[in-house]
């Protein structure tokens, strides 16, 4: 490495190296943050704190589609099934997937427990 150490006259020490070298370094940083990111999500998926979620899921998403509707049909739940999990009546949960009436706070708390998902997964 090619540096330089300049003294300010407050005393600090700066360190001086050519840009490239710089480059080099900040390069360096962000793959080691990149790696550690993905090791933590490796962990966690171990562990059963993460889930990989399939492509054609992820464009039913993106799609538009009823958010409860596709999390509840990736878990293999029938409308029945969920409703009876989350506490509540299935015409309400059918109403809701359909966007007909939109449900409450604790009622999405509730669906989203059911499904293992946040409430940000079925709102986002």
């Amino acid at each position: 490495m090619n540096a330089q150490i300049i003294i300010t006259p407050a005393g600090e020490r700066l360190v001086l190296i050519p840009e490239a070298e710089y480059a080099a370094l900040v390069d360096a940083a962000e793959d080691a943050a990149d790696n550690a990111a993905f090791d933590r999500f490796e962990t966690k998926l171990a562990n059963g704190e993460e889930e990989l979620i399939p492509s054609k899921i992820v464009d039913r998403l993106l799609s538009g589609e009823s958010r409860i509707r596709v999390w509840r049909e990736h878990r293999g739940l029938t409308a029945r099934s969920l409703a009876d999990k989350a506490g509540i009546a299935q015409p309400f949960l059918s109403q809701i997937e359909t966007g007909k009436r939109e449900g409450t706070v604790d009622t999405l708390r509730k669906i989203a427990v059911a499904l293992s998902v946040t409430i940000d997964d079925l709102v986002g």
